[in-house]
C-alpha cells in the first residue's frame, strides 16, 4: 500500500504489462504506452534484454519500469506472473500479450519438443494469462487487453504451420473473448502484424531467400506499435498496421485454399541452395 501511495504521489497513475517486451513489437508497444506516461511491468525470456528496455523507457520518459527475467512457456509461469505483479493491480488497467515465437521449416524435420513450446507459448500462456488479469482488469472503469496475433491466422501457411495455426487460435479467441466481455469495462483487441523487420526471422530460423521476400514488405517495429496502441486505446476488435498487410487480411478469402497455400508454400518453402539459419527459440 505504502508503494502505491508513493506512485500516486509521483503523479503516476496507470501500469501497462507487457510480455516479450526486450524487442521488436513488444518493446516498441512498451516504448509508446511510456510515451502516454504509462508506467511498465516488462516480462521477456531475455534477461538482460527487458533489463535494458526498462532501464532506457524509464529515463527517457520520466516513468517506473520494472522487469521480470521469465520463460513464459512453462507450466505456472502466468501465476508467476501474476504474484509478481501483485503490488500494482490496484493501477494495472492496461495486459498486452506478446510473448510468442515460430519455427519455419518442414513439420517432420522440426523437433517436436520445439514445436510443443511453440503451442505452449503462442497458446496456453495467452490464454492463460487473459485468464490471470482479466479479474484485475473488471476493477477499473475502463481497461485494456491486447492480444498479439498475426496475418498467419487469416490463411494456412505450409512451412510456418504450427505457428500460423496458434495465431488463427489466437484471432477466433480473443473475437470470442471480447464479445464475451462487451459488456464490461474490458475492451479486448488482437494485434495482427504482418511482416515487421525484428528478430523473429532469425529465431524462426528463415533462410536467406525468404527473408528477401520478406523485407520488400517489412514495417518497422516502431510503425506497429504505434498503430497497436492507437488501435487499442480506440477499441477496435482487428489492428492490422499497414495496407498490404490488410490488403493479405482481405484477399485469401477470395481465392481456393490450395491458391494461396501453394503462394504460401513458395515464400517460406526452405531451399537447399540457402540453408536455414540456426534456430533459436524464445520471445518476439
Amino acid at each position: 500500500m505504502a508503494r502505491i501511495i508513493s506512485l500516486f504521489k509521483h503523479n503516476i497513475m496507470s501500469y501497462a504489462l507487457v510480455t516479450g517486451a526486450a524487442k521488436g513489437i513488444g518493446r516498441a508497444i512498451a516504448a509508446e504506452l511510456a510515451a502516454k506516461k504509462y508506467s511498465l511491468l516488462l516480462a521477456d525470456i531475455d534477461g538482460p534484454g527487458v533489463r535494458e528496455v526498462a532501464g532506457t523507457l524509464s529515463k527517457q520518459y520520466g516513468i517506473d519500469a520494472q522487469y521480470l527475467q521469465t520463460d513464459l512457456s512453462q507450466p505456472g509461469a502466468a501465476d508467476q506472473l501474476k504474484l509478481w505483479t501483485g503490488g500494482y493491480h490496484q493501477l494495472l488497467n492496461v495486459v498486452v500479450n506478446n510473448a510468442g515465437y515460430g519455427l519455419n521449416g518442414r513439420f517432420e524435420e522440426l523437433s517436436l519438443s520445439s514445436q510443443l513450446n511453440i503451442i505452449d507459448l503462442n497458446i496456453k500462456t495467452q490464454v492463460a494469462v487473459s485468464h490471470a488479469f482479466i479479474p484485475i482488469l473488471r476493477s477499473f472503469p475502463q481497461s485494456y487487453l491486447l492480444n498479439v496475433g498475426s496475418t498467419t491466422a487469416f490463411q494456412s501457411v505450409p512451412y510456418l504451420n504450427v505457428y500460423a495455426a496458434t495465431k488463427a487460435f489466437v484471432l477466433s479467441f480473443t473475437r470470442s473473448l471480447r464479445h464475451e466481455l462487451r459488456q464490461s469495462p474490458i475492451s479486448v483487441s488482437c494485434l495482427i502484424p504482418g511482416s515487421t523487420d525484428t528478430d523473429f526471422v532469425n529465431r524462426a530460423g528463415m533462410g536467406a531467400g525468404t527473408l528477401r521476400i520478406a523485407s520488400r514488405f517489412n514495417m518497422t517495429p516502431e510503425s506497429v506499435g504505434k498503430t497497436a496502441v492507437q488501435g487499442l486505446f480506440a477499441g477496435k476488435a482487428e489492428i492490422i498496421p499497414g495496407f498490404t498487410n490488410r490488403l493479405n487480411a482481405f484477399l485469401p478469402k477470395f481465392f481456393p485454399k490450395a491458391f494461396v497455400e501453394k503462394i504460401a508454400a513458395g515464400i517460406y518453402r526452405p531451399r537447399p541452395e540457402e540453408p536455414l539459419l540456426k534456430p533459436v527459440t524464445g520471445h518476439v
